[in-house]
């Protein structure tokens, strides 16, 4: 029986594949271009673990298959090339000859210069006697000099086409192929270039039944639901998914995959599971821009602007994606969203490491605090847990301990919103943790974090929000209460981050309300 895979281009005979026809027709199709003419030299490009190889290797085949007479079809990858910082560019002129025999099965001898490498496919000089289509998979990995060069000698090639066999040409990758990173810019028309999708709903359900069908297990038709929803279709996290509910976690084959085996693995795969795309994403997003991914979890309106460098670096490494909304006045906008709820769940953790650490300077609540009034109800008292993190803040000030210093901080030196939601975050779980899951959920996307407590069959529900202007809270209040139905619960309170710690505004900011039957406080926390 077939598996699924998700690391690496997939084997439709050993794993589960979505054939994906149209996308490769359309690849196909640019490749070629006019067949006795021409056909386009241009991009392909995604995320890491999106399909980018599977799709080169399909569409190889496809070409091989229809027109082997008629040309010379190469797969090069350049993700074995290793060059040195202090190695000068020309080193990758001799590890060309293994480049070519690995791609063509043709010998040649070492180059001297770069002009030979365009010699290779001369008409009148080269090594080829039919046209060539060429894939150069894993672009981005080689120095952004070599990769300078390398467009040169394309461009060249391209405005003297009579004079080459280069017919098609696709440089496949996430950044570097669409001239981001190069200050000589794409070689190719940027319209032509082919971005690989997330799969859709409906070929997340296809990949799925393929299991159901070859192994006779049932899976639950809300669990492939929610995997398309916590991954938005993501190829490589969607069989990642695939591996650990059908394999690692299947522990009785016999039964249906229902909601609760969804909840363990997504439990773990949250908390303990590893995942190379995962982490190579939180290594991206604690480099150089990781100000914005955290402005990002308390910022609904964040505008996406692809010519920032911030903007594009995250999206095109799979960090964020965006929606476009309508205005009041009637215009688009493009807003900035997190690339999936994994992605940002992941995130979540990891930043509020980075940002608040991973212990609390002084103990999360006094040393006889029992918390009986937190549980003696049917519901988690989430407004008596707040007056402990309120009463935590008061015990820092007064051993001297500023939990704000050295945060990030916006243009009007008013702290990041985001370090508010990570901070009591890092609070509850050190306070209750032991005892309680500490869920985080953000069901708007970003600029709202939904904690969901469950403690001793016990749950509560906080949610997490910056203060904007005072005529929005009564607002916020009708909005929880119809998420605190939603959820089952008849009470919700939402801690509200304001930037100044007068007491006597933070009282008249608090405030108790009643919606339908539903239990709304709202609790302000001040912080400078």
């Amino acid at each position: 029986m077939r598996r699924f895979s998700s690391y690496g281009p997939v084997d439709s005979s050993e794993n589960f594949c979505i054939k994906r026809a149209e996308l490769v027709q359309r690849c196909t199709s640019q490749m070629i271009g006019n067949i006795d003419k021409k056909g386009h030299y241009f991009t392909i490009w995604a995320p890491r673990q999106a399909g980018k190889t599977w799709i080169m290797r399909k569409v190889k085949e496809e070409i091989e298959l229809k027109h082997s007479d008629k040309f010379v079809v190469g797969t090069m990858s350049m993700q074995g090339i290793v060059i040195k910082k202090d190695e000068r560019e020309e080193t990758l002129l001799n590890k060309i000859p293994q480049l070519i025999w690995e791609t063509f099965k043709y010998e040649i001898s070492i180059l001297k210069e770069w002009e030979d490498f365009k010699n290779l496919f001369s008409i009148q000089k080269g090594i080829f006697n039919r046209p060539v289509l060429l894939f150069i998979d894993e672009f981005d990995s080689l120095p952004p000099a070599i990769i300078d060069i390398l467009i040169t000698l394309f461009r060249d090639m391209f405005l003297k086409r009579d004079s080459y066999l280069l017919h098609g040409l696709a440089l496949i990758g996430v950044r570097a192929v669409l001239g981001v990173e190069s200050y000589r810019g794409s070689p190719f028309n940027i319209q032509r270039s082919l971005h690989i999708p997330n799969f859709t709903k409906e070929e997340v359900i296809d990949l799925y039944q393929q299991y159901q069908d070859e192994s006779g297990q049932k899976i639950a038709d809300e669990v492939v639901e929610k995997i398309f929803e916590f991954t938005r279709g993501q190829p490589g996290l969607v069989n990642w998914f695939g591996e650990l509910l059908t394999e690692k976690y299947n522990h009785e084959p016999d039964k249906s995959i229902d909601m609760n085996s969804w909840k363990k693995v997504c439990s773990d795969a949250v908390n303990i599971e590893w995942n190379n795309t995962i982490l190579n994403l939180i290594k991206k997003a604690r480099g150089n821009y990781q100000d914005y991914v955290v402005d990002l979890f308390s910022r609904p309106d964040m505008l996406f602007m692809i010519d920032a460098d911030w903007c594009s670096y995250l999206y095109l490494n799979g960090i964020i994606d965006y929606k476009v909304q309508t205005r009041p006045s009637g215009e688009n906008e493009a807003i900035c969203i997190f690339s999936s709820p994994f992605v940002q769940r992941r995130l979540y953790n990891a930043l509020t490491i980075d940002v608040i650490g991973d212990r609390m300077p002084i103990p999360s609540l006094d040393a006889l605090d029992t918390l009986a009034d937190v549980f003696e109800n049917q519901e988690i008292n989430t407004l008596a847990l707040l007056e402990r993190y309120k009463n935590y803040l008061k015990r820092l000030k007064a051993k001297g301990i500023n939990p704000w210093k050295e945060q990030p901080r916006r243009a009007d030196l008013h702290l990041t919103e985001a370090v508010g939601h990570f901070h009591i975050y890092a609070w509850l779980q050190s306070a209750i943790g032991r005892k309680c899951v500490i869920s985080p959920e953000f069901p708007t996307g970003n600029g709202r974090v939904d904690l969901h407590l469950s403690c001793m069959n016990k749950k509560g529900l906080i949610e997490v929000k910056s203060f904007t202007n005072a005529s929005e809270i009564k607002e916020n209040i009708m909005q929880a209460a119809g998420y605190a139905q939603k959820t089952g619960l008849n009470s919700i309170t939402i801690a509200l981050f304001v930037p100044f710690d007068d007491e006597s505004i933070l009282e008249k900011l608090s405030a108790h309300d009643i919606i339908d039957d539903i239990k709304v406080n709202v609790f302000a926390i001040g912080w400078q």
